[in-house]
């Protein structure tokens, strides 16, 4: 089906009283994953890759248009509504190269940018964007990294006010406990910060950082209006533990061609495909989006 706008798939879950999750790609395996999870859930879903946990030089020169062309045609080809995200690339040129490159949602990474310069930026490729029928997430404030020393920048609500309002933003991360990277226990969330930037502002908040979230944290979460949940590092150590065991116990006929991208079970990158799909799938349910693509 076509694709459809990440303010739609939005402003339903809003009114539906669930969230969607963005669950990040890096490759066709994990890609198709996240599109099998979405459709055996009846899930909507937002697709996509992330440019910040990528090789800048490759994704300058072999990244962007190509995962844009595969990300495309398989979200048209899902039979569950999905949007599809640049997320966090490094400038935005980048941001526009892949508004033309077809997703219909891009980010820049501008987490380590003072104020006035993230605005300045934001407000560029939402004038880029927007007149090519592309949403703009943006982000103010910074998340800190998980078992690192950086405090991260906590999102301020009256620069949020203005910042949605010099930019024109189509929904807003947010930093407000929530921490990149976590694979142990679970954020903080600074309630009352939360409640103070949706106040303030009238977009959609993201929470970046999902995969350091408990249960109860994302239903409380959601009960605050919280639609979208970007989720990435849970999927890759996932992934990792299944193909690490895959080629640890190999014990079939072996084969080169059957055991490296194949597609078949014998192929060792099928067995992360495989648990990747399953953790999303249970995410899903956590956020309340399984059978709502009807």
């Amino acid at each position: 089906m076509a694709l459809v706008p990440l303010s739609k798939l939005l402003a339903d879950a809003a009114a539906g009283g669930y969230a969607v999750g963005y669950f990040e790609a890096w490759d066709m395996y994990s890609l198709e994953a996240v599109v099998q999870a979405a459709e055996a859930e009846r899930s909507p879903v937002v697709l996509g890759f992330g440019g910040m946990m990528m090789d800048p030089p490759w994704l300058e020169r072999f990244g962007i248009e190509p995962m844009g062309a595969y990300g495309r045609v398989m979200a048209e080809r899902a039979n569950v509504p999905a949007a599809l995200i640049l997320n966090e690339v490094f400038g935005w040129t980048q941001a526009e190269r892949g508004a033309h490159a077809g997703f219909n949602v891009v980010m820049v990474n501008t987490c380590h940018f003072p104020f006035e310069h993230n605005l300045k930026i934001t407000r560029q490729v939402a004038e880029v964007a927007h007149p090519l029928g592309v949403e703009v997430q943006a982000e103010l404030g910074r998340l800190p990294n998980f078992g690192q020393d950086e405090p991260g920048e906590p999102t301020d609500p009256d620069q949020a006010r203005e910042f949605v309002a010099a930019t024109g933003v189509d929904c807003l991360a947010v930093s407000v406990g929530n921490v990149h990277l976590q694979t142990e226990g679970s954020a903080e969330v600074d309630w009352d910060r939360l409640k103070a930037i949706r106040a303030a502002v009238e977009v959609p908040l993201v929470i970046h950082g999902g995969s350091g979230l408990d249960a109860d944290t994302v239903t409380r979460l959601i009960g605050e209006g919280i639609t979208l949940f970007h989720v990435g590092t849970v999927m890759k150590r996932w992934f990792w533990e299944a193909t690490h065991k895959m080629v640890t116990d190999y014990n079939a006929p072996f084969s080169y061609q059957t055991a490296v991208g194949s597609r078949l079970i014998q192929d060792f990158l099928v067995a992360g495909q495989i648990v990747v799909e399953h953790v999303v799938g249970d995410l899903m349910q956590l956020y309340g989006s399984s059978g709502k693509a009807e």
